[in-house]
């Protein structure tokens, strides 16, 4: 097995242009207008697992038709209320967010954990454990919505590493200053 440190905690985010994660509703379906997984193969070549926060893996269930081709590896959940219904695809956590990452991350086995979720993505990233920051700036314009960092995040200063361009789908990568 491969040592778990050597993967990075990456938050990813498709992100439209004023700034909204999600449209009003949390409705997401605008993004497979613009992109899939074939856009950017490499993320997802190199995902491992992926950690969820609960709102955004409902979001995920009521699309699962749309969209199911992207395999970002071992899912986990944390929710505070595991539903009563497992899912055999995916781990439900109910612990701390530091706990969380570390049981993904070593799921992940040397590959990154893509912290998916607006809350699960800002409480990682107020306890220091993202090393980078990936968006998808998409070409539209929600005017309402979940907004990329909820009220409340601390200031968080960024490195630019990295930008590309596949149609009309700008991935800008980000490392996070410690």
């Amino acid at each position: 097995m491969t040592d778990a440190s050597t993967g990075k905690v990456v938050v990813n985010r498709v992100m439209s242009l004023d700034g909204f994660i999600a449209g009003p509703g949390h409705t997401m379906d605008w993004i497979f207008e613009h992109m899939t997984s074939a856009t950017f193969p490499e993320v997802a070549a190199a995902t491992g697992a992926m950690l969820i926060g609960r709102g955004t893996y409902e979001v995920g269930k009521r699309m699962s038709d749309e969209n199911t081709d992207y395999d970002g590896g071992a899912q986990f959940v944390l929710t505070h209320r595991p539903p009563d219904e497992p899912d055999p695809n995916v781990t439900f956590l109910t612990c701390d967010i530091e706990k969380a990452v570390a049981t993904a991350r070593h799921a992940a086995d040397g590959k990154n954990l893509e912290i998916l979720g607006a809350d699960v993505a800002a409480q990682c990233l107020q306890r220091g454990l993202v090393d980078e920051i990936l968006v998808y700036v998409l070409p539209v314009l929600l005017g309402d919505g979940v907004r990329f960092a909820p009220p409340g995040l601390d200031r968080i200063d960024l490195e630019p590493f990295s930008n590309l361009q596949s149609g009309g789908v700008t991935m800008l990568r980000f490392h996070v200053r410690k």
